[in-house]
């Protein structure tokens, strides 16, 4: 299924901001073993090769760039450092606009290390912050109560909250796989009163991240993904274009019941179509 409007020309996109998960590839519930999607690896070969600037953008967390980039490209996916983006590099930028610098974190090395190298404060829960200017969820599979507790006490404290991601699920192999940073998010939020941030997709702090990193304008860019809620939504509310595949979360029957000017720009089966449409 292929649906462009008219104005939309996918040869004029001057880059591409590439969700990973249920788009470029599909790993396993722990989120490790990438296999890369039909298509994906000749598609990302031929821009490489014409020059045109491309992100790899997860809401993943359990992956530093570095590490990320090393996994795509085992499974084929030429994915380059510097072409690897994580919620974990929003949260730098954000946090040092901020003035924030001592920071409580809930998550894995893929959360906290990025974090640290920018020259952060960091303390890994379940040692204790109190004082944190603020708390940050993300990939945790380990969560135990000194954790929330942890976060509680941080935030009760005047830490703001913040999440990679609230998204309850994302694609694998093996279907849906529960979203942890969102389960985890929305305990500490309902312990505390407070609403988290989200430094991931589809946030306008993320999105202009991304977009620097590309160094483009809005409308020069092409998001593409399967999730409606996280790349079109990013899409529509940065003024990109969207393109939505339907090799991960999203149906076609999913975005015939949007709202006709919420759609994506373009529908595609996968990621193998956006091949043959730009080849």
């Amino acid at each position: 299924m292929i649906r462009a409007g008219s104005s939309t020309d996918l040869n004029a996109v001057k880059g591409f901001i590439f969700d990973i998960d249920g788009t470029l590839a599909l790993a396993d519930r722990h989120l490790s073993g990438y296999q890369a999607l039909p298509g994906a690896a000749d598609l990302i070969e031929l821009l490489r090769n014409r020059g045109t600037p491309y992100l790899a953008f997860t809401n993943g967390s359990t992956k530093t760039p570095s590490q990320l980039s090393n996994a795509l490209c085992a499974a084929g996916l030429n994915v380059a450092d510097f072409q690897a983006l994580t919620p974990p590099a929003v949260a730098v930028s954000l946090f040092k606009n901020k003035g924030y610098k001592r920071l409580l974190v809930l998550g894995t090395e893929g959360v906290y290390k990025p974090l640290a190298d920018a020259g952060l404060d960091i303390v890994v829960s379940p040692d204790r912050a109190d004082d944190a200017d603020a708390v940050l969820i993300g990939w945790y599979p380990e969560f135990r109560l000194a954790d929330l507790e942890a976060a509680c006490r941080a935030v009760w404290n005047g830490a703001g909250l913040y999440t990679v991601s609230t998204a309850p699920f994302l694609a694998s192999r093996e279907g849906r796989t529960l979203g942890i940073s969102g389960a985890l998010t929305a305990a500490v939020s309902s312990v505390t009163g407070a609403e988290a941030t989200i430094v991931g997709k589809p946030a306008a702090a993320a999105f202009e991240v991304a977009r620097s990193m590309l160094g483009l304008q809005p409308q020069e860019i092409a998001i593409v993904g399967d999730d409606l809620s996280l790349e079109n939504a990013m899409a529509h509310e940065n003024g990109a274009i969207s393109v939505a595949v339907h090799t991960g979360l999203t149906s076609p029957r999913d975005i015939e019941q949007l709202p006709a000017h919420l759609r994506p720009h373009c529908s595609l089966t996968g990621v193998d179509e956006l091949l043959a449409l730009i080849a």
